[in-house]
């Protein structure tokens, strides 16, 4: 044992470094003002910083990480595999090769925990902005959803279609105005202030799509990047729910409602329709476990181009489920749970009770 020890001294010590800066971090995130101290003069300054230096190219650079570990993947398993069948101490090689999977894995996560879980553990946007969520009665939500059910109506004539009626955006042209329709919300949420960089289009959309992910937060580059592929409809309102995150706002139900509140207070259409479209979709989905006639009288108000968004975001989804959207779902869910979020990916639906706290 002593031998193996010796032989594999660096990545011992390096897994045993990460292990205990893991076991650190898993302590110390007790502590409300040191993960504020953390996040305010350190991880969030840094992240900043990245996004702006990744900022000077329109490529994204999370992208360009999860295509280059992924090459460099196959080629080291590849180069395992070979190794394995063709050289002798084959439980040495076996051994070095888990050995240094579970050193990069361990040091990516603990990267991971530091530069975002730590978000988990600082003031909450609700904390920052004095909105609280709140439970409300059924009348309560289905007068809220009759109010955004009558704008969305109001807002669908504005925003350019296809020949079935779909939403067909500029795609381009909203990432470009996602900082302008941030910066809008400023005095209405001062806790949003910030010098924002436009979010990135992810190339291999296809792929998030197979993850059943519109969008997501690489903390590591602080870029906000899109799936281009799913229904344009959706994708304003993506945005701002990406660039959130980039508030240290780690909580996905927070994120919605910013979303939500910003594309609302816009004087462009598209994001106004596209965050009416969100909190609508929220809202009656929550009234049809509670009120179910309700929620079909109010369905049948809704004119055709929203019908016809609803139906196409429906149809793009189910068509792209597999079983690896489920697994994918399941990772991230644990990994929410782990950085001390019990309600998982669950947490998307609770942005009810912040919508009837704001507007109720």
């Amino acid at each position: 044992m002593r031998a193996w020890f010796l032989r594999y001294e660096k990545r011992h010590i390096w897994l045993l470094a990460v292990l205990l800066f893991l076991a650190a971090y898993f302590w110390l995130r007790r502590s409300r003002p040191l993960m504020n101290a953390l996040a305010d003069h350190v991880t969030t300054p840094f992240k900043g910083a990245m996004a702006h230096l990744c900022g000077l190219t329109a490529i994204s650079v999370a992208e360009v990480f999860y295509l280059t570990a992924a090459a460099v993947v196959i080629f080291y398993t590849a180069n395992f595999l070979r190794a394995l069948f063709t050289r002798g101490h084959k439980c040495d090689t076996l051994y070095r090769f888990v050995l240094t999977v579970l050193c990069v894995g361990v040091t990516f996560y603990a990267g991971f925990c530091l530069l975002w879980g730590v978000n988990y553990h600082t003031d909450s946007f609700q904390d920052r902005s004095g909105i609280r969520a709140r439970q409300g009665t059924v009348a309560e939500l289905r007068q809220l959803t009759e109010r955004f059910a009558a704008e969305l109506a109001e807002a669908a004539d504005a925003v350019p279609r296809d020949e079935n009626g779909v939403t067909a955006l500029d795609r381009r042209g909203v990432l470009r105005n996602a900082p302008e329709v941030m910066e809008g919300a400023f005095d209405t949420f001062p806790v949003l202030r910030g010098n924002d960089v436009a979010p990135k289009a992810f190339v291999c959309s296809r792929a998030m799509t197979a993850m059943d992910f519109t969008g997501f937060y690489f903390p590591y580059t602080g870029e906000a990047n899109l799936n281009m592929d799913s229904p344009s409809a959706y994708l304003p309102s993506t945005a701002i729910h990406e660039m959130a995150h980039q508030r240290q706002i780690a909580s996905e139900q927070e994120c919605n409602f910013v979303a939500i509140a910003v594309c609302r207070l816009s004087d462009d259409p598209v994001y106004r329709y596209s965050g009416l479209l969100m909190g609508y979709v929220h809202l009656s989905n929550a009234l049809y476990r509670y009120d179910r006639a309700a929620y079909g009288e109010i369905a049948a108000g809704l004119p055709d181009t929203v019908r016809a968004d609803l139906r196409a975001n429906y149809d793009y989804w189910e068509a792209n489920h597999t079983s690896f959207t489920d697994a994918t779902q399941k990772v991230y869910d644990s990994f929410i749970k782990t950085n001390g979020d019990p309600n998982g990916v669950k947490s998307y639906g609770m942005v009810v009770d912040m919508l009837l706290a704001y507007y109720g």
